[in-house]
Parts: structure tokens; sequence; C-alpha cells
């Protein structure tokens, strides 16, 4: 089995704090989560999540008006410069202390950074394609000037639309104008008159006017006019003219007070949004109000408008929100939220394409994997929700909750139709499901015993009572003729539920059982115990067969409160889940510590370490303290500097007392990294772990934007295309694109080649790339319309390469899986296409047959030539055809066309 891993996605998180970014184009929306970036793709409905990872939560991000350049920056000032179209990290930068506000100029040549009182002007570090006039500098950043004349934080800049001017708005009460190179007859200007933090700033589209929003609600219009009552004849000289407040405006929102706000120039629409998730839209500079809409719970943290005015999208921390507002047709584009409290439990669906996770808010989500998006919430439960598993067939769902019900869910209507409950009040705190999906079980902490219920009727058919503690984890054997519990009284039971003596066969273990995995062959069970030893167990035999000794491979992290190192701290040196992978070879396990671990079955050896998470905004990333963090009071990160706040809402504290999972999207009681759940998918391909940063999928087959493979100086895409046209060498010039490895470059050599010598060029393709080519042929066989053409490259690769395919199944089984996908869904497009023009043809030609006349004479026929005019004869090639035999020909010449009508 490949174990070669990596991070592809975060799902479960779509925003934590910080500013939302669209895209020039206006279709893709940029979102911090925590120390990553996401990127949905707000047109064809998908996101993703870049590659890099901060080593803090990200507070500000930035982004060039060309769409190719992403600054993010995180709570100590380190900055990480993104390649977005490649996906690649250019530069590591440290700005030396927080950043409170990011704008990069409309021109693309500078970028301003709010740090604390401090204004920076910063060159944008030049690429090739950024079409910037202007040489590639040596340094990545070069700072341009420096402001200092503001007395507390800048919160936000905008710049004017010709890039020469910008303004910052203050918490300081007050904002200012800039220049970006000094301008004759121009010096900074205050524009003061708020009584609280200045929120934002801008420019009108003709710069005539500026608009200026305060925390209090106040909306100022700003001109640059005399006094009032003068006139420009009584002007004595140029000091009589500034700017000065020429009309003042109001939100009332009652008791809330403004949060967040945007402009947009181009329409003259400012959005505001308040503390009681509430937003506005007005349109300037009359302030007509165009409609409100309460979209949050809680405050909205953060509003940003794309280019052409039609969209808003809405950020809200506390129940980590994210929202894509149409408001012309008052419609939401996006809706997203992720669990507001840790997730518990996780489980894939049969078919490998939607994840279910399970959290302590109750809620139970619905994740499709290729989109990252959450496609349903079930609210049933009023009570933490603990596990989940799907029955083997169908789309059914159960879940166990705190509550003291299991749910079964239907997920094609996407509704509860069955609900079990005990006999007395339970919280359950694990669940297993029979694969025939007829019998569902559940333990319980409350309880010693095991409740069984018929998923028919509901009924509750037994309760399985011998353990002598709290049951903490269930399993169904795959061939579901056993069931394996594992309790608090350090003893692991099989039992023969469907017998008719119903026997229990314990196995005595040296610690507390967590959890409990089946191996798919159903002969073997792996347990986790509270001593961090990993046990596997013959189920045959009811005897253990050889077990791993885990403690040293989990621990790791040390946590604030910790006093001592991560690995002499006894609460992390334990599995708290584990699973079997598809083909039983591997065993993941996770806990409560930053690693996943993979280990062999057969040898047991640790294969792999998976690190969750290098975030030190979580507690237990670091394995030594810093000691300038370690203050007399105690660790600096549990110092409540709350009440210092200067703001009244960011004093007050709503958290519970002694609360130490919190909120994971708040992020403010600086939550444990811990991993609750671990899953293979059924194809093999992935995992993916529920961590306290999010759902976190790690694939194998993840697509990277460039790999170069076997260069040197003379493969270009120049010469691959003199290669190919001047030359003609089709296979030389598939072979440097592939190790080019550029997606626009091997297409067009690919498609370059001739269809007659697809077998040539395949037959002596060197087999190093020939699991690229085919996967690569398998792409192209689900999105080009040459259907022909690729089955062509698909059978020469079977049948030049079978012995070496055959030979390598395991290295090349997803890109066979792949084939076999695409082959299956272009089989069914061309079964239903016919079947839905198949009535077509079939009038067609009874048209075509009705209006058979019996003469023959072309004039009665009434055809004509290109030019117009009656034809004296038939063509050449027709003579001797009847009217029935031309009917058919000119039917099966066209068929083509009508059928790519439908």
């Amino acid at each position: 089995m490949k174990t070669d891993f990596k991070f592809s996605n975060l799902l479960g998180t779509v925003y934590c704090q910080g500013n939302l970014l669209f895209s020039p184009d206006g279709t893709h929306l940029y979102s911090p989560v925590g120390n990553r970036v996401t990127v949905f793709n707000l047109v064809d409905n998908k996101s993703y999540t870049l590659p890099f990872a901060h080593r803090k939560n990200i507070s500000r991000i930035g982004l060039t008006p060309q769409g190719n350049l992403l600054l993010s920056v995180d709570e100590d000032g380190q900055a990480i410069l993104t390649n977005v179209p490649r996906r690649v990290v250019l530069y590591h930068f440290s700005f030396k202390s927080a950043v409170t506000a990011l704008s990069f100029s409309p021109s693309g040549r500078y970028f301003v950074a709010g740090l604390g009182r401090k204004i920076e002007v910063w060159h944008v570090p030049s690429t090739p394609d950024s079409n910037v006039e202007g040489d590639l500098e040596f340094a990545p950043f070069v700072r341009h000037h420096t402001h200092t004349q503001h007395f507390d934080d800048v919160r936000h800049i905008e710049w004017s639309s010709d890039s020469r001017f910008f303004l910052s708005a203050s918490k300081d009460l007050t904002a200012r104008i800039w220049s970006l190179n000094p301008e004759e007859g121009f010096t900074p200007t205050v524009l003061s008159g708020h009584r609280q933090g200045v929120v934002g700033a801008w420019f009108s589209k003709d710069q005539e006017t500026i608009y200026t929003v305060s925390k209090d609600g106040a909306v100022f219009d700003w001109k640059y006019t005399t006094k009032p009552g003068m006139d420009e004849d009584e002007m004595v000289d140029d000091s009589d003219m500034r700017w000065r407040i020429v009309n003042r405006h109001y939100f009332m929102q009652n008791s809330a007070t403004l949060r967040c706000a945007a402009f947009h120039a181009e329409s003259n629409l400012l959005v505001a949004g308040f503390s009681n998730g509430i937003f506005g839209l007005y349109e300037m500079p009359d302030f007509n109000m165009i409609h409100t809409l309460s979209i949050s719970q809680n405050e909205i943290d953060f509003v940003t408008i794309n280019k052409s005015g039609e969209w808003l999208a809405f950020g809200a921390s506390k129940l980590g929100q994210l929202l894509v507002w149409e408001w012309q047709s008052e419609s939401y584009i996006l809706k997203q939220q992720g669990h507001f409290d840790a997730m518990n439990a996780l489980v894939y669906s049969p078919d490998g394409q939607r994840i279910v996770t399970a959290a302590d808010d109750g809620k139970i989500k619905v994740w499709d994997i290729e989109s990252g998006f959450c496609i349903v919430t079930f609210t049933e439960h009023t009570s933490g929700v603990t596990a989940c598993e799907f029955a083997k067939k169908g789309n059914v769902l159960f879940t166990a909750s705190l509550d003291g019900s299991v749910r079964a869910w239907d997920l094609i209507r996407y509704r509860n139709f069955r609900t079990f409950t005990a006999p007395e009040r339970l919280s359950f705190s694990c669940m297993a499901v029979d694969p025939s999906g007829e019998v569902v079980a559940a333990g319980s902490i409350d309880s010693f015993d095991i409740h069984i219920w018929s998923v028919q009727t509901g009924q509750l058919l037994d309760r399985l009572s011998g353990h002598e503690g709290p049951v903490s984890s269930l399993a169904f054997a795959p061939n579901g003729g056993l069931l394996v519990s594992g309790s608090w009284d350090r003893t692991a039971r099989i039992w023969s539920i469907f017998n008719r003596t119903q026997t229990s066969e314990p196995l005595q273990l040296q610690s507390d059982v967590l959890d409990i995995a089946f191996r798919p062959d159903s002969s073997q069970i792996a347990i986790s115990t509270l001593d961090g030893q990993l046990s596997f167990w013959s189920v045959s035999e009811a005897q253990q067969i050889s077990g791993v000794d885990g403690r040293r491979d989990v621990s790791g992290g040390r946590r604030i409160t910790d006093r001592r190192t991560a690995a002499n701290v006894a609460g992390t040196k334990s599995f708290n889940t584990i699973r079997y992978s598809t083909d039983g070879s591997c065993l993941l396990a996770g806990g409560n510590s930053k690693y996943i671990c993979l280990y062999s079955v057969t040898t047991m050896v640790l294969l792999k370490k998976f690190t969750v998470s290098v975030n030190l905004s979580l507690s237990g990333t670091q394995e030594f303290l810093n000691s300038k963090l370690l203050t007399e009071a105690g660790p600096a990160g549990l110092l409540d500097e709350q009440g210092e706040a200067s703001d009244l809402e960011d004093r007050i504290d709503r958290s519970l007392p002694g609360s130490k999972r919190g909120d994971p999207s708040a992020r403010r009681r600086t939550p444990e990294v811990r991993v609750t759940g671990v899953a293979f998918s059924p194809s093999g391909s992935a995992f993916c772990a529920a961590s306290t940063e999010g759902l976190l999928i790690y694939s194998l087959d993840s697509t990277v934007q460039f790999d170069p493979f076997d260069l040197n100086m003379e493969i270009t895409p120049a010469s691959t295309l003199a290669v190919l046209e001047r030359e003609k060498d089709y296979l030389k010039a598939l072979v440097m694109a592939f190790r080019l490895n550029e997606a626009g470059l091997i297409q067009r050599v690919f498609q370059a080649i001739p269809y007659t010598d697809i077998g040539l060029v395949v037959e002596q393709f060197p087999t190093v790339y020939v699991a690229r080519l085919l996967r690569y042929v398998a792409a192209q066989t689900e999105q080009s319309p040459h259907v022909e053409f690729c089955l062509l490259w698909i059978k020469a690769l079977v049948d030049k390469h079978g012995a070496w395919l055959t030979a390598n199944r395991g290295k090349v089984d997803v890109e066979l899986r792949v084939v076999a996908r695409a082959v299956s869904k272009m089989r069914d497009e061309i079964r239903r296409l016919a079947d839905e023009n198949m009535y077509m043809v079939d009038y067609l030609l009874g048209q075509a047959s009705g209006k058979k006349t019996a003469s023959s004479d072309t004039k009665a026929l009434g055809w004509r030539d290109e030019e117009g005019s009656p034809m004296k004869a038939l063509p050449s090639s027709n003579k001797g055809l009847s009217l029935d035999d031309l009917i058919q020909q000119d039917i099966a010449e066209d068929q083509e066309e009508w059928i790519g009508l439908e």
C-alpha cells in the first residue's frame, strides 16, 4: 500500500478571523482559515486550501490587482508571498510587528501595511508575469517610506483609483490622506470630527468626495471646499480651501455598534455590518437605504464587495460563518458554516464521495469531498453527537448522542426516519451498525449494558450485560457475525448476538479500552488502551497475536499548562481513535497530540507520522515552551488581557468558566491540538482526520501544478513545440511535455498527435511515464469532446503496456481506477444520448420518407445549387441513386449533427 499521503484540503472550517478578499474577476473568494487560506470558487461551486501553513493564525491577507500574488500575514507579522495560479510559496518575510491593515495599490506597484499606529509603504515584488513596468529587484521586499503620525492602531487603508493617494482610518478617531510620492501643493491631511474610532474611509469614483464611517454609526461626507457661506471670489489664498464635512448621516441600529463597512465606488454602494448580526446596504451620497438583513446571531466581523458590485461577502468568526449575498436578486451565492464546537466523530460514505462529521454542538454535517462544501446539516439532536456510522448498503446514516437517542437518517430525502431510545435516560457514547443494516447497538458511560435495537421496527431487542465499567467502544465484524465491545473495566468482549445462546468471550487487557477497530476481512481486531498500547487479537482464537507500544510515537507537543516536557506528560500517551486501511495492511491512529501515526499491521513498524498542525496559536504544537512567555503569574497565554481591552464588547467575557474546548473558530482560549476521529476512504487513496483545525484530508492523488521531472537546460516549451511542429517527432515532444509537466503544453502536444500514430507513440513510450500518461488520458476522457481519440489512447496503452500494468498493479491502482471511472462515465453518457435521440431519428426518417415524390425531376423537387439557380442534373457522384438512397445518404451524413443538437 502507498503511504505518501499529502495534505490536500481542509473542510469543516470556512472562516476564522481577518479579512476576506475577492479575486479581480470576482469569481473566487479568499478566506483565512486558522493558519491557512481557503479559496472558494463561487462559479464552479468548489473550494480548495492553499498548501502553505503559517506558524500562527492569519490576521490579514492581500491580493494584487492582477490576482497572481497573495500576501498573507499572521498575528506576529510573519508574511508569506504566494504565487496563486501555481500555488507555490515565493518568499517568507517578517514585518517585525502585528499587521492591522493591508492594501495593494490599483497599479500593482505598491502595497501599504498598517503596523499598529505606523504605516509602511512597500514595493510589490516583481514577477515575470505581473505585467508591471520596471526591472526585477534583487531584494523581494523594498520599503518605499514610513508614516508615524497616527496615535492608535490603523484599522483600514484605501487607495485612490490612480494610485497616487491613499486613506488611512485609525482608532484615534481620525482618518488621514497621504500621497504615495511628494505631490506639488499637497500636504498630508487629517480628517477629524468622529467621536469614536474610524472603521473605514473611501474615495468616491471622481475622487472629489471622501466617505468616513466610525464605530458609533456615523457617516461623514468630506469635500475639498471653502468655508460655508464663502464664495470663491472672496478667497484670499489656497489656505481657505480644505477638506470639510458637508453631510452627516447616522445608522440607526439601537444599541448595536458598527463592526465593519465597505464601499463600492463604481456604484456608490455602502455596506455596513453591525454587532447584532444585521447588515445594511445604502446608496451614497444621499444615504438611501436599499435593504437590511439579519444574517447571523453574532456580530459580523468583516464585509467586502466584489469588483462588479453585485456580490457582498460577510465573515462572522464567532460562529465560523461565511456568506456571499447577491443584493440585486436578494439571494445567497454561498452560505457555509463550520461546527461551532469540537468534532467528535467522522465517517466516509460507502461511495467515498462524502464525509459526515458529528460534533459537540449537536449538529451533523455532510461534506462533499469534490466541492469541499457542506451540503446538508441535521439539527435534530439536542446535545453533543458522539458517534456516526453508515450502513454498508444504501444511504442510511446512524448517529448516537448524549441526548439519549440513536437516530437513523435517510441521505436521499435528508430526513430522520427512525429514533431509538432506551427505557431509562442514558447518554450514548459509542455505537455500531450491523453490515446488513438490520441491527444497531449503542453503549453508554452511564450504564454498563449494551443496548440493541431493530432498525425495521425501532424496538429494543436486547440488553447485553457483562461489563463491569462504562462501555467506551463498539464494532461489528464486516461479515456481520460478531460484535466486539470495549470497556473501562480493562476488558473487551466478543458477542455472538445472532446465536441462540448470545455468549461472550472476554479479552483481558492491561488498561482501559479507548477504541476498537475490525480488520476488513473480519479475522483480526485492533484495540487501543489508555496506557498507549495497540494490541492485535485473532477473532477466531480470541488470543493476542502482537502488539505495539505507541506511547513514544503519539506523545508530542507540550501544552501551555504542562509542567513537564512533552516526553514526560502522561495525558497525551494514548490513541483515542484507530482505523484499518481498506486492504487491512495498515492501521491509522490518532489521539490528543499533534501526530497521526500509520503502522504496518504485519511488521508492527511505524511507517509514517503526519503532523496535524504547526499552528502556535494552538496549545500542544511546541515540543519546548518559550521561556520568554513564562512569567511570574504563569504562562503568558493564560493571562487574562481581555479586561484591559479598550472597547466594551471586547471586555465582556462570554466564555464558560473552566472550559477547555471552546469554540474552534474563535480561538480565544488557546484550544488544544488533538485528533478526535480518523477514517480511510473506501478506495484507500485518501484518509481524513477530525482535528481542532477542522477536517483535514490527506490524499495520494493530489494534482500539483508544477512538478519538473528529469529536466535539463534544453527542455523548454519553445523547444518542445519546435520538435512537435517542425521535426514531427511526436514521441519526443510528448516526453518533453511530460518532463515540463505544464498542463497547457501537454494538452497541445497530446491533441496534435495524429490518431494513426497513437499506437506507434505508445509502444515506444518510456514506462516511467506510463502511469502519468494513463492518468492524463483518463482526465481528458472525462473532459474532452474527442471521445474516439481518447478511447484509442486507452486501448493502445492497455495493448502495448498491459504486461507492465499487470506487474505494477499496486503502483497504478489509482490510475486504473480513474480510467475505469472515465470509460464507464462515457459509456453512460453515450447510452443516455442515444436513448434521448432515438425518437428524433425515427421522426426524421419518417418525415423524409413521407415527403418522397414520384417525380425525379430536380426542378419539381426544388433542388438548387449554391448560387440559388435550379440544378439541371444530379451531381456526378450521386448518379444512379434513387431518391430513397439520396435521402438515406443525407440523413446518414447529418446524423452526427442531429445528435449534437440534443
